[in-house]
């Protein structure tokens, strides 16, 4: 079978919105490319594992190529593609160049090339996240080891927003916690807070194929019976008492729904929110402030930023 490749020369801020409207038109996989990853000089502490190729990356901006089946709906397809991501600018996303080109590839060599792109990574102090073809042995007894197939998912949790959320878990779990993931995409966070000893977890995500992703990656990590997951909008009718509600998504979606976090928190509880660029890290602040939060920390990485807030 042969595959279109679509690359869309686009910035960081619009890599989850796009990989969203990807992965919701079709596309099976998506793979993204950027620079930073070349220059960055990672947490040595945590010994990540990289084979980069400086040709494959844009000088500006990232890549996000998906792949798409080569059929008589393709033309319709990329072109509802590109109007999903013009609509972006509606919410003030950048899009940057916004160049897209296709190519196209046969399936033999698609199935296996974008696997070595992702390694294990150890992305805090007793996390590391780990592909499930990838054989990997834990460095200690404390290690505790989540296995993704990003084929099925949303990345491989390896990207800036979720260890940023990660590393929030890791600190404020402390054991048998209720706790809420708002847009679970591949259930990274909640797999997390499972093994870190949070004893229930809802998980929700608008879009189905998330929601599956999520149970089938609880599932490899023998988490499901604590995970609870259902498609559902934000928090909308969501009546649950948690004592952590976190969520890596865009600023202009936290904004929205910062009232029913209040309400669905315990006394005390914490507001997780990551998927924040710097430049509107203010109006999450604002927002937060202005419900009655007390911003407990504000954590930055690369070009994102993480929230910390309580409900006092």
């Amino acid at each position: 079978m042969k595959w279109s490749e679509m690359c869309i020369h686009t910035t960081n801020e619009a890599i989850e919105p796009i990989s969203n409207i990807l992965h919701e038109l079709g596309a099976s996989g998506v793979v993204i490319e950027d620079p930073l990853d070349l220059v960055v000089e990672k947490d040595a502490m945590f010994g990540e594992i990289f084979e980069l190729d400086a040709k494959d990356y844009p000088e500006e901006g990232v890549y996000i190529k998906a792949y798409l089946p080569f059929n008589s709906f393709l033309g319709e397809t990329v072109e509802e593609i590109k109007q999903a991501i013009n609509n972006l600018i509606m919410f003030d996303i950048d899009l940057g160049p916004n160049q897209i080109s296709l190519s196209e590839v046969n399936e033999e060599d698609w199935a296996t090339a974008w696997k070595k792109y992702y390694k294990p990574v150890q992305i805090s102090d007793k996390i590391t996240i780990t592909p499930t073809w990838e054989e990997y042995t834990p460095k200690s007894s404390n290690e505790i080891v989540i296995e993704l197939d990003p084929g099925m998912a949303f990345g491989t949790g390896t990207h800036p927003t979720t260890v940023l959320s990660i590393r929030a878990l890791e600190k404020y779990i402390s054991g048998q916690e209720t706790v809420i993931d708002v847009g679970c995409g591949s259930g990274v966070l909640s797999i997390a807070s499972a093994l870190l000893g949070a004893e229930e977890i809802y998980a929700y995500d608008l879009d189905e194929i998330a929601v599956k992703s999520t149970q089938l990656n609880a599932k490899v990590n023998k988490v499901n019976p604590s995970i609870h997951t259902k498609q559902n909008n934000l928090l909308n009718n969501v009546d649950i008492k948690a004592d952590i509600i976190v969520s890596n998504i865009l600023a202009e979606i936290i904004v929205r729904f910062i009232k029913e976090a209040w309400e669905n928190l315990v006394d005390g509880g914490y507001f997780i929110t990551s998927g924040i660029i710097q430049a509107k890290q203010q109006i999450v602040l604002d927002q937060l402030e202005e419900q009655g939060f007390e911003i407990i920390e504000i954590n930055e990485l690369e070009d994102w930023v993480s929230v910390v807030a309580k409900k006092k």
